[in-house]
């Protein structure tokens, strides 16, 4: 009996290039909105829960979004997903520069931001890592692409500062809203063979039967709640922190120098979270990570705050903030295979996002109520004792599926 030749894989190396340069833009100048707070808001009128709300908008949109581009980019490949994700991006960035109201500020820098970057990071990237890798580097491979996350957050946020400080926010923006089209051109590297010409690849499982599936596997439900808690720690800490900081009266400088020294350090966590996700027990690396976060948010918070205690701070941080990613997704691929992996990560990141949608939101809510971020700081702490807890039942094996029927 002959079974049908499979379609060939793309190389390791040009996977990872291309992807890496995607993410590495994509994330790096999302994770310097913080740095925008300020500058807007004060030239705008706004006060900081209307800024606030238009990230949290973005992302929520985010997660949204990447369940559905997760879908197309299973059935139709990714590279479409990812030119339409930088040409939203580039608009959304030119919006959120000539925004004159709150409202289209929150369309252009919350939902049309959002969508761009459903399409242009983890879940689809990682969705041709899942295709096109073999799995005994899968994790590793996974580890690598957020670690060009984490660089382009070391890289993009100085520049972003300077750029801030040479052209003022609104040129800024228009010049970052050019770079991101960078994205398009990359795509071509990830043109996936078996999507040539149109061509949907065979698959056991539709989509509504892959995502019945995953909804009622409780593994899947607890991935889920942790990554809420992921994302509601991280888009609290890099969209407030700089405000708080100022607040404490330390220097803008201090708040870029520490934002990039978590982009630094994050490269190291993420790659080496990748490699211990191919040789150790996935949820105990993930419950590690949200107690560590815990503790090590309890330490600042203790500490007289001065800009060592904020470097320091910084660079442990960085080594935990994205190194839940490669660890949750390569479980997920690891349970259900990769055929629908993208939307699969979709549908966990979308968690991750209503936590995103929370910590960002109630840090501008709760500041302008209270004049304090002293609140939404004890809700990160226990959030991250509560996630460690339910990471720890996860159960890593693949899922066992009935055979499918076999033609006579």
């Amino acid at each position: 009996m002959q079974t049908a030749p499979t379609a060939p894989r793309l190389s390791m190396l040009q996977v990872l290039v291309c992807g890496a340069f995607i993410v590495t833009l994509s994330m790096g100048i999302r994770h310097g909105f913080g740095l925008w707070l300020q500058p807007i808001t004060q030239a705008q009128g706004w006060t900081r829960e209307n800024f606030a709300f238009a990230i949290a908008i973005q992302n929520l949109a985010w997660g949204c979004f990447g369940i559905f581009a997760g879908m197309v980019a299973d059935r139709f490949g990714a590279f479409r997903v990812i030119v339409g994700g930088a040409l939203l991006y580039a608009a959304g960035l030119a919006g959120m520069a000539l925004s004159s109201s709150v409202l289209v500020f929150t369309l252009t820098a919350g939902v049309l931001i959002g969508a761009a970057q459903a399409g242009t990071t983890y879940a689809v990237i990682y969705g041709i890592i899942g295709r096109q890798i073999d799995p005994a580097k899968r994790s590793w491979a996974m580890g690598v692409a957020a670690a060009a996350g984490s660089f382009g957050q070391f890289l993009m946020v100085p520049v972003e500062g300077f750029l801030i400080s040479g052209l003022g926010w609104q040129q800024a923006l228009l010049v970052l809203g050019v770079m991101v089209l960078l994205i398009a051109p990359l795509a071509f590297g990830l043109r996936e063979p078996g999507f040539a010409g149109g061509a949907t690849p065979k698959r056991d499982q539709t989509i509504l039967q892959a995502l019945r599936e995953a909804l009622k596997y409780p593994s899947f439900q607890l991935l889920m709640a942790g990554y809420f808690v992921c994302g509601f720690q991280v888009v609290f800490i890099g969209v407030h922190m700089p405000s708080y900081l100022k607040d404490q009266g330390l220097s803008p400088q201090v708040a870029s120098y520490a934002l990039a020294l978590i982009g630094l350090f994050n490269v190291f966590g993420t790659y080496f979270a990748g490699v211990l996700g191919q040789k150790l027990a996935k949820r105990k690396i993930l419950a590690f990570i949200y107690l560590a976060r815990s503790v090590v948010i309890a330490l600042f918070l203790i500490v007289p705050i001065s800009p060592t205690s904020v470097y320091v701070f910084s660079a442990v941080m960085g080594l935990l903030w994205l190194s839940t990613v490669p660890v949750t997704n390569a479980a997920v691929a690891g349970i259900f295979g990769v055929a629908h992996l993208s939307m699969l990560s979709g549908f966990v990141f979308f968690s991750h996002q209503i936590g995103s949608f929370l910590g960002v939101w109630l840090g501008g809510l709760l500041y302008d109520r209270t004049g304090s971020y002293d609140i939404v700081w004890y809700i990160a702490i226990g959030l991250g004792i509560v996630a460690a807890l339910v990471n720890l039942p996860v159960r890593e094996s693949p899922i066992l599926r009935a055979p499918a029927p076999q033609a006579a």
